[in-house]
């Protein structure tokens, strides 16, 4: 099996030096650009939803609860005769509270880092070369649940660095899918406890796990639809795929993301985010056997607030 996975992956590799592109458009909200310098378009987008729940001497039973989730995202995009690059930086955080009482904390529902750069030169139609950074974490240490003491993730641990040189192809403003059968990766626990512990799929009290693999990234937007009743709705989804050679290659990474948001007005929308990660190094303790078992992990956030583009 594994033989027959890294002679596709080989394959791959060679079919790759054919192929690419660059431009990404990664985010639906990111629909006004303005050109800053020439060659370069900037542009973002700040959003913050939140919903309360009150109950008083209600008979069906229930509890208070609040919640408010923030979504920041900003771009800059260089684009110049046959080249073009790429920058981009997500963040989003989001908090809830159930229940009266000022013992009772607030659990995180959203934490987010994600910085993106990507270098593209076109070989020929709608293929690049291309070679990707990107880096992903979170902000603030992270629990099971709001009253624990022992942390399960923090700032940098976990944090995943991706290098990747490959092709990219692009066949209109909409579709993009970025081909590297070259690929770096490591895995940052920077907590001594999780490190300790092995989180994440580092060796015990080590800090950096490197691995090497193919990696695909396939991304649609789409935010023009011509039907009347689709002119408000804009359309995201992001898909890393990722496979490493050097150990279980069978076992692929999966990041999918999914954003489906609707404009009430020029500053208010309506927003359905829905968030898939399988990683086989992430271990849950199953509440059967006791044992360490990979899961797939799913997560939905739906809200309406406020958005301003600039």
């Amino acid at each position: 099996m594994k033989n027959k996975i890294l002679l596709f992956f080989t394959f791959l590799c060679i079919g790759n030096i054919l192929f690419a592109q660059v431009t990404d458009n990664e985010t639906v909200l990111r629909k006004n650009e303005q050109d800053t310098l020439k060659g370069w378009k900037t542009g973002g987008v700040f959003s913050i939803t939140g919903a309360q729940t009150s109950l008083t001497n209600w008979s069906a039973g229930g509890e208070n609860a609040i919640s408010v989730n923030a979504f920041f995202s900003v771009f800059a995009n260089y684009k110049r005769g046959k080249g073009a690059w790429d920058n981009s930086l997500d963040m989003g955080y989001g908090m809830m509270k159930q229940g009266l009482g000022n013992d009772i904390p607030f659990s995180k529902t959203d934490d987010k880092i994600d910085l993106l750069s990507k270098f593209g030169y076109k070989a020929f139609r709608n293929w690049y070369y291309a070679a990707l950074f990107n880096v992903k974490t979170q902000m603030t240490p992270g629990y099971k649940l709001p009253t624990d003491t022992v942390k399960i993730s923090n700032f940098l641990a976990p944090a995943y660095i991706v290098g990747a040189i490959g092709m990219d192809f692009k066949p209109n403003n909409h579709l993009s899918m970025f081909i590297a059968p070259f690929t770096a990766k490591w895995t940052i626990v920077n907590d001594p406890i999780l490190s300790a512990a092995g989180a994440f799929g580092v060796e015990p009290g080590e800090i950096v796990k490197s691995e090497f693999g193919g990696y695909i990234r396939f991304i649609y937007s789409k935010n023009d639809f011509k039907a009347p009743f689709l002119k408000n709705l804009s359309f995201t989804t992001k898909l890393d795929l990722y496979s490493n050679y050097l150990k279980d290659p069978q076992f692929i990474d999966v990041n999918w993301e999914n954003l489906i948001s609707m404009k009430v007005n020029k500053y208010i929308t309506v927003s359905l985010i829905v968030h898939l990660i399988y990683d086989y190094d992430i271990k849950f303790i199953s509440e059967v056997s006791g044992n360490p078992v990979d899961k797939v992990q799913f997560k939905e956030i739906f809200g309406v607030g406020f958005a301003y583009k600039f």
